[in-house]
């Protein structure tokens, strides 16, 4: 692991759950706000509570087992779990989950695309028991 990314690491990990939240609800003004914010990168696990424009209650998402696999010249995002407390976010996250999906990548980005593949490589299980 090159030390940017354990820079990195460490900057996500000290940011705090607030200013994720403040700086989101600016970007999301007038779609959702989002509650509930929790991120932990070493067992890439995840979890939101947004409550969308006009609606009273909040869906909750939780994601479990989040990575970029990386092939020659090629990248893949997957999340192996996911799950809501709405049933219609449930019929999409199962569309989604558990299947690789390409990044297109664009030269121009294509640095900033490997380093997210370093970042988000998947853990292995000897690896997060160390953590």
């Amino acid at each position: 692991m090159s030390v940017k990314t354990k820079l990195v690491k460490t900057a996500i990990k000290m940011t705090p759950n607030k200013i994720v939240i403040w700086v989101a609800n600016i970007i999301l003004k007038g779609i959702a706000k989002l509650s509930e914010f929790k991120f932990d990168l070493d067992t890439r696990t995840a979890y939101v509570q947004v409550t969308l424009y006009g609606e009273t209650e909040p869906i909750d998402v939780w994601l479990d087992g989040f990575a970029i696999l990386t092939e020659p010249d090629s990248y893949y995002v997957i999340i192996q779990q996911a799950e809501s407390n709405r049933p219609w976010m449930d019929n999409l996250l199962a569309r989604i989950v558990g299947k690789a999906w390409k990044i297109p990548v664009m030269p121009k980005y294509k640095k900033h695309i490997e380093f997210l593949a370093e970042l988000f490589k998947p853990v292995d299980i000897e690896e997060q028991e160390s953590i």
